[in-house]
């Protein structure tokens, strides 16, 4: 009975690791990403992956819940983290993505 305890203990950090790994992804994501992929907001993202996370902490893996915030956070990553990612800049936030000679209008080509 301590294997099958120990192996509920494992699949339930890696549960939480997953759904906190899916809402530092989600945070992380410029606002404008989502919605020039459709994929919803970026706050309806953050809720529904921050609540997933919430209930994997509080929960046992064996109850409801868990399942449910699982199957948001394997949406999430199976298909609106790939849309995200294909846009330019990857959706991700931040300056200093783009190449060194990059000016503020765009690339410099060298006055060619």
């Amino acid at each position: 009975m301590q294997g099958f305890a120990g192996f509920m203990w494992l699949l339930s950090m890696a549960l939480i690791l997953f759904s906190g790994f899916a809402l530092i992804d989600a945070a992380t994501r410029r606002e404008d990403a989502y919605r020039a992929a459709d994929k919803h907001t970026k706050p309806f993202w953050l809720i529904v992956l921050a609540l997933a996370f919430v209930v994997n902490l509080i929960f046992n893996i064996l109850s409801f819940l868990p399942i449910i915030g699982l199957i948001a956070t394997i949406v999430y990553m199976v298909d609106v983290r790939p849309a995200l990612r294909t846009l330019p800049g990857g959706g991700r936030s931040g300056r200093g993505r783009g190449s060194s000679s990059d000016g503020p209008y765009g690339p410099y080509n060298g006055g060619r």
